[in-house]
């Protein structure tokens, strides 16, 4: 994978659990084999733009892979899952239509405590899962 380019997305909201959940997912792209300066990092405010910052690197030639790196957490409204599907249906629309690994890395977990669990803590972390979907879905 040394040749790859990864474009890595990642939602502003949350920083604490997605900041994780991107060290995770560069330090396993590294592990691979994965050149650092082929690790591209965009921001974007939350895990409902993460489609379209997706989009908006699939679309570029050069860009091999596109990690999507979020966490919605439940609260008390219907607010999580609406986007919670918006985000699913966006990346897998963004994967589709451009033939390329758009991987969703969005957690969706009932707490801030199970957020931390799975960004780096007693569940592993998720960026690092993202980074090995990527790297299985090239191979392809």
């Amino acid at each position: 994978i040394q040749d790859k380019q990864f474009a890595v997305v990642v939602s502003e909201w949350n920083t604490e659990v997605t900041e994780a959940l991107f060290q995770g997912c560069v330090a396993t792209l590294l592990a691979h084999g994965a050149q650092a300066e082929n690790i591209h990092r965009v921001q974007v405010p939350g895990s409902f733009e993460l489609s379209l910052g997706a989009q908006k690197l699939a679309k570029k030639p050069e860009i091999d892979a596109v990690i999507c790196l979020g966490c919605v957490i439940q609260g008390e409204t219907r607010h999580f899952d609406f986007i919670c599907d918006a985000v699913a249906k966006g990346i897998t629309d963004v994967s589709l239509k451009y033939d390329k690994p758009v991987i969703f890395g969005v957690l969706t977990p009932n707490s801030q405590e199970q957020a931390m669990d799975r960004a780096g803590g007693k569940h592993g972390n998720k960026g690092d899962e993202a980074a090995i979907t990527a790297i299985k879905m090239l191979a392809i």
